[in-house]
């Protein structure tokens, strides 16, 4: 088995507002955010959890939970040159980690058809 390297990670809070005014895509247990960038590197992702989703155990284990899914599956859907936001609601916790895999890489493919049927709409 080999060793996935962790992705990137957003750190700055600048970053986090402009994902926040990018396309949004909906799933059960997080609202992710995305926003292209102006280079070719590497896709990175931030988590935010609100403090009324519960307390800090149960907000750290949702993060690593995610974190995870990320690491495992989600980076390889990625776009180059994106930043992803994921914004998680308690269902996170609860849900089998194996569809948190799915429900990402299925979130992050409708962001980017989103996109392209934007591009598509603004060049005709």
């Amino acid at each position: 088995m080999t060793c996935q390297s962790p992705p990137l990670r957003l750190v700055r809070r600048a970053d986090f507002i402009a994902c926040s005014r990018g396309r949004r895509v909906n799933s059960a247990a997080f609202v992710l955010q995305e926003r292209r960038r102006d280079d070719s590197g590497a896709p990175r992702f931030g988590f935010t959890v609100t403090k009324k989703t519960g307390g800090a155990v149960e907000r750290n284990r949702m993060r690593r939970r995610l974190r995870e899914a990320v690491r495992l599956g989600a980076a390889d859907a990625a776009r180059p040159g994106s930043d992803y936001v994921l914004v998680l609601n308690r269902a996170a916790l609860d849900r089998p980690f194996e569809t948190l895999i799915v429900d990402l890489t299925d979130a992050i493919r409708r962001a980017a058809k989103a996109q392209e049927r934007s591009v598509a709409r603004s060049s005709s």
